[in-house]
């Protein structure tokens, strides 16, 4: 993976962690809710389909400044923290190379093939 795109999702990682500075809520809250996302890999004791579905729904950034924006709007700070997490999350995740998954299997994402230099 290039080194501009793990440069790029790392700041957006970083933006993740000035929202939850922002939210003021206790640090303990990011550092144990942080990698709950990754339960989603479960998905995969079904079938490779299920397991890139519910992996993708919980790593897709869309959805993480969806619940963001909603929570903003409607003042909800949990809602916000579910999407800080997320979006923290799947930033952290593809600055490690970890992609949003095809369905030929785990190691198949939108940013390569997991474990190959290339």
């Amino acid at each position: 993976m290039k080194l501009s795109i793990k440069i790029e999702e790392l700041a957006m990682f970083l933006l993740g962690v000035f929202w939850f500075e922002l939210l003021g809520w206790n640090w303990w809250w990011f550092i144990g809710l942080f990698f709950v996302p990754d339960i989603s890999m479960l998905g995969y004791l079904v079938d490779k389909k299920i397991g890139a579905w519910m992996y993708n729904v919980f790593h897709h950034k869309a959805i993480a400044l969806a619940f963001y924006i909603i929570g903003t709007i409607s003042r909800s700070d949990v809602l916000q923290l579910i999407g800080i997490i997320l979006f923290s999350h799947a930033a952290f995740d593809r600055c490690l190379g970890y992609g949003l998954k095809y369905e030929k299997g785990f190691k198949y994402t939108h940013l390569g093939e997991i474990g190959n230099s290339n």
